[in-house]
């Protein structure tokens, strides 16, 4: 099927680039090593100038920080630390002054420990808020010992069970991340009004919308069964029981009803461990009444094992993998009705430029170009995350692990240290996996000048709250935000490149945001993705080389290739051949325009 315009259905919330701040790790504007709210408001022009329209702003709520603000202790107040309710008044009011607009971070399947709810919850078995929470009564061993209510690993605790015990009432809680992070209850239709009050206040306030955290675990199963033995340890991923469960749809399509369809909102839900195409299509259809789009995870996954679902693992992966995800997605959405999000890096993953290309000096840009390149030319709403603009790539090897603040990252390592202590090949090959994808990779400051110590985060005479990456005084917004004479997209910085195709993608959004898909060239190609865009009044195609090599490829005899217009190396457009082979140098990205 192909679309045609009589059938698109637009949306500003579907032609808009939507960028993510870690508050933390943005700028400080106080001197205190922490990014806040007046450091954004401050670097407003710069992302204006980069042509972004939305603000994804992960929590600034009040919070311990136990998880870095995703265990919210007060959902309407700001944490002291990013500053104060008007600090995002101003914001949103200085965002408005520049058609941009403010989408919020909320947790909805849990809370934090201090949560006004929660301690009203836990301080007694007959207090009104207990059932705001999931509290089950302790199983016994056959020697009488208490035990958990079933087998569930905590997400973010290692070895642990995903049950906190409670000694004052003596019952266990369901907190599937970390302790400190107890589940909400969506089976008691108050917490939902709760839930939905929260909501109106912010859009009330001037926020467009809600990225929703793991917003497919607030149904679990009823019976709280065990989980499969899948993996060393005591305890198991109980994803099968508490993501997607039997109310779900039901309770996305209230909140909708309630709240979201009164508004004009933008809406992106976070859901893990949802791979059915009719579920997916259930939530983000056009007419589902749920959400906008949902971020599809098989494109970061893909360095998982495909076998048992670890993600803790460096899977490899080629670029006729890569296609077949992007292809999946494109067709579905665009047959069906749906809406794709376009992304391969947020704060819960590794740089993307490590993860797919080359981040050595002598291929870091070509990668980062490729990756922009690719990115812009897919279909769905795009999302890019704070430095990879720069083509920011992941903290050296070499750190030691007294760096990594990620509550998963500290974890984990504890775990492999409990599953194989003083086993050195296990543990070196676990340091690695830390290395390449922990969280704390996207976490670390942004790099905005050359200045010494921190990049220009925070005064020179302050410690951040993370350490600055070593490269800093070479790669840094400072050197790249003024543009480059050159015409040649390849003479760019990497931010002029990134600007560049944004501005062209908005120029072109029949083609780029809402034109059809469809993948070219050999399907067996293990190096190179290409695929072409076309619309019912023009064509383009992108090849792309995800490899160090210099490889041969050839154009598709449909395919009369126009012009090429865009590649991310300096020199060599004007030399590539419109038919017949092309020599593709290593990580080479081309865009070209075809007739149909």
């Amino acid at each position: 099927m192909s679309t045609t315009d009589s059938e698109i259905r637009y949306a500003w919330w579907k032609e808009a680039l939507v960028y993510q701040i870690y508050p933390a790790s943005f700028l400080d504007s106080n001197g205190d090593g922490w990014g806040d709210i007046a450091g954004i408001i401050s670097k407003l022009d710069y992302l204006k100038d980069l042509g972004v329209d939305v603000m994804w702003l992960s929590p600034i709520f009040q919070s311990p920080r136990v998880d870095m603000g995703y265990d919210i202790s007060d959902y309407t107040a700001i944490d002291p630390l990013y500053g104060t309710l008007e600090d995002v008044d101003l914001l949103i009011s200085e965002m408005g002054k520049r058609r941009m607009k403010l989408m919020m971070d909320c947790v909805f399947n849990h809370t934090s420990d201090q949560h006004q709810w929660f301690m009203e919850s836990r301080s007694s078995t007959t207090h009104p808020k207990r059932d705001y929470y999931i509290w089950k009564p302790p199983k016994l061993d056959e020697a009488g010992n208490r035990m958990p209510p079933n087998n569930w690993a905590s997400i973010l605790g290692g070895a642990n069970s995903a049950w906190a015990w409670d000694e004052d009432t003596q019952e266990y809680y369901l907190a599937l991340f970390t302790p400190a992070q107890p589940d909400l209850n969506w089976e008691n239709p108050e917490l939902r009004k709760e839930i939905y009050n929260i909501q109106r206040f912010w859009l009330d306030r001037g926020a467009c919308g809600f990225r929703m955290d793991v917003i497919n675990l607030i149904s679990k199963h009823p019976d709280f069964p065990d989980a499969e033995v899948t993996a060393e340890g005591k305890y198991q991923s109980g994803f099968k029981f508490y993501a997607n469960g039997p109310r779900m749809h039901e309770y996305l399509q209230e909140m909708n009803k309630e709240v979201l369809s009164q508004y004009s909102t933008m809406t992106v839900g976070e859901m893990p461990h949802i791979y059915d195409n009719e579920e997916i299509l259930r939530t983000v259809g056009a007419d589902a009444g749920e959400l906008n789009m949902i971020f599809i995870f098989d494109v970061v996954d893909i360095d998982g094992d495909p076998k048992t679902g670890n993600a803790k693992c460096l899977y490899p992966w080629t670029a006729k993998d890569l296609g077949a995800i992007i292809s999946k997605w494109q067709r579905i959405m665009f047959d069906r009705n749906g809406w794709n999000t376009v992304w391969c890096e947020n704060h819960d993953t590794p740089r993307s430029l490590t993860r797919y290309c080359d981040d050595s000096d002598k291929y870091r840009e070509l990668g980062a170009k490729l990756l922009a390149l690719m990115l812009t030319t897919l279909g769905g709403t795009l999302f890019v995350f704070q430095g990879q603009e720069l083509g920011l790539r992941n903290i050296p090897p070499e750190w030691d692990l007294d760096e990594y603040k990620d509550v998963g990252s500290i974890s984990y390592w504890e775990k492999m240290n409990s599953l194989y202590p003083g086993d050195k090949a296990k543990l070196a090959e676990a340091r690695k996996v830390l290395q390449r994808k922990a969280r704390d990779n996207t976490r670390i400051p942004m790099q905005w000048t050359s200045e010494a110590p921190n990049a220009g985060f925070c005064p020179p005479d302050i410690t951040p709250w993370m350490r600055v990456n070593d490269d800093y005084p070479s790669i840094n917004a400072a050197a790249q935000i003024h543009p480059i004479s050159e015409t040649r997209s390849g003479s760019l910085s990497v931010r002029e490149f990134w600007k560049r195709r944004l501005a062209d993608r908005k120029a072109n959004k029949e083609l780029f945001v809402y034109g059809d898909f469809g993948l070219i060239g050999k399907a067996d190609d293990d190096t190179i993705l290409a695929y072409k865009r076309f619309s019912n009044a023009e064509a383009a195609i992108v090849v792309l080389n995800f490899s160090g090599e210099r490889v041969e490829w050839e154009v598709p005899e449909d395919v009369r290739v126009r012009a090429w217009e865009t590649g991310n190396y300096a020199t060599g457009l004007q030399e590539v051949p419109n038919r017949g082979r092309i020599l593709l140098r290593p990580w080479e990205a081309l865009l070209g325009r075809f007739d149909r």
